[in-house]
């Protein structure tokens, strides 16, 4: 992921710079309010850090314009704490707000948190998912092929949703029961064997032959929409 930094505050640069690459993410900044468009307009970013008070062109500005054609996240920074800036910023479509001085591990926190809101909304649009003749509606944990329920237990399901939104992706036993048992489970991986055939067995028995649960030798598993 890419964070773009607008701040002409060097220190602050270098810090934020620093720590946001140390926690594996890619970095760019422009220390020029003017520049800061120009530089949006022709670089892909995934989320963007605000200074209000810039030379040239303010925070403010800048914000509005990057609103008016992206909805990439904005968190604001400021040495002001008035409310009124606060709103304002919020009001023409900052996603947070951060006021100096600020440690750089709250600006990490503070972006990791508006990236799972986001993901979390995207995931929640998402009701629906479609692979092969495989109809899976995620709000009401129902699953149909040729207009018939297939019957699955919570784990099945929750395998099966997993397979279907990264088709192709060798999923290992360890990822599997990770994502649907959670981290803290403690049985023995051949529990995930188990419930695959049950699956395999559930969606052949269901008439579904234009997707598959394959084994990939030495890895693990991953479905395939076959001709």
């Amino acid at each position: 992921m890419k964070i773009l930094i607008i701040e002409d505050n060097e220190q602050i640069v270098n810090v934020l710079t620093r720590y946001l690459n140390d926690a594996g993410y890619e970095t760019a900044t422009v220390c020029d309010g003017k520049a800061a468009l120009p530089y949006f307009d022709t670089h892909p970013v995934d989320f963007v850090l605000l200074d209000i008070m810039l030379p040239n062109l303010n925070g403010f500005e800048i914000c509005q314009s990057i609103r008016e054609k992206s909805t990439v996240p904005i968190i604001m920074i400021t040495a002001k704490s008035e409310d009124a800036d606060r709103i304002l910023g919020l009001e023409i479509g900052a996603d947070d707000y951060i006021i100096k001085p600020f440690s750089p591990k709250e600006v990490l926190y503070r972006i990791k948190a508006i990236m799972r809101r986001i993901h979390f909304e995207k995931e929640a649009i998402v009701d629906q998912l479609a692979l092969g003749s495989l109809s899976l509606h995620l709000e009401n944990r129902q699953v149909f092929a040729h207009n018939r329920e297939i019957k699955l237990t919570k784990k099945e399901f929750e395998l099966l949703i997993l397979f279907a939104k990264y088709p192709k992706k060798v999923f290992t036993r360890d990822n599997l029961l990770d994502a649907v048992w959670g981290y803290d489970y403690y049985g023995d991986s051949r529990t995930v064997d188990s419930h695959i055939k049950r699956l395999r067995a559930k969606l052949i028995k269901a008439g579904v032959t234009d997707c598959k649960i394959e084994t990939v030798w030495g890895k693990g598993y991953r479905i395939e929409e076959t001709p």
